[in-house]
């Protein structure tokens, strides 16, 4: 799926959220709201990833680690929606400034900057 598509189906999901909850509870969640249930998706992140890690009990285990991460995303690009970000902008334009700022700081004995940081080049940067 493009961006654009996760886009569509998150917003999509996130209308018939406010469907719901209007026909159960009489109103939508606000910005707020929302953003509140996304820090407790990020806070049951926390957990999965401290039980993957050995750290805790890890109950659902790898299907529950992707199940929240979906949920997180799912939160960041509704998030990103009702505040008018551009999502894909946004993320190229801080990507570009970190790895900018990063790669200033990480020259070699020689001075020569660091290739991909131990990840692979995708092949068109090749």
């Amino acid at each position: 799926m493009s961006l654009d598509e996760l886009r569509w189906k998150a917003m999509r999901i996130h209308g018939l959220y406010d469907e719901l909850n209007e026909r159960e509870r009489g109103r939508v969640w606000t910005r707020e709201e929302f953003m509140l249930g996304f820090m407790g998706d990020v806070g049951d992140l926390a957990k999965l990833v401290m039980g993957a890690e050995g750290a805790r009990t890890m109950r659902g285990g790898n299907a529950a680690l992707e199940h929240e991460l979906a949920d997180c995303l799912w939160s960041v690009l509704v998030l990103a929606e009702l505040y008018g970000v551009d999502l894909e902008t946004a993320f190229r334009h801080t990507m570009a400034e970190l790895e900018q700022v990063i790669v200033s700081k990480l020259p070699d004995d020689e001075g020569e900057l660091p290739e991909t940081g131990g990840f692979p080049r995708r092949p068109h940067d090749q």
